[in-house]
């Protein structure tokens, strides 16, 4: 009996120092940081767990951005995409999991060209455009910016 429905990720856009953490995935693509709830999860405890297991990072989660159906042409699949805006207060260097194979952090202009499905781009300027107006203490800089997380 096939299975009714579509499969949901819940992902985050965390942005700090005004950059925004993405995950490289097996498609070749940057993608946001996240995965599926499991149960007994909310939706913000999902990507909080997610964006810790896939960056070593410690999370809050502030607000729903954006929610969309994302087509995987290469596995020919549609999948619920559930997008939530992020902060943290730590300094530390993202570190790469084993699930993807390189991490970054992207400067708001830099994501256009990235490889990235248009619905995380869009999630990713919304975040930005309401930290600038309704949060602009919580971007505010790290000391000691480090490259090291850039691609």
């Amino acid at each position: 009996m096939a299975e009714a429905g579509y499969p949901v990720s819940i992902k985050g856009v965390l942005i700090r120092d005004d950059r925004v953490m993405l995950v490289h995935n097996e498609r070749d693509e940057w993608e946001l940081p996240g995965g599926r709830i499991e149960p007994g999860e909310t939706p913000e405890q999902t990507v909080a767990r997610e964006i810790t297991e896939e960056s070593g990072l410690p999370v809050d989660v502030a607000e729903i951005l954006d929610a969309w159906m994302y087509h995987i042409d290469v596995a020919g699949k549609d999948v619920f995409i559930v997008t939530y805006g992020c902060t943290t207060t730590s300094d530390a260097a993202p570190v790469v999991s084993h699930e993807h194979n390189r991490i970054g952090e992207f400067a708001e202009h830099e994501v256009v060209g990235l490889r990235i499905p248009e619905g995380y781009k869009r999630s990713i300027a919304a975040w930005f455009g309401r930290l600038r107006i309704l949060h602009p203490a919580l971007q505010r800089p790290r000391s000691g910016a480090n490259a090291a997380g850039r691609p």
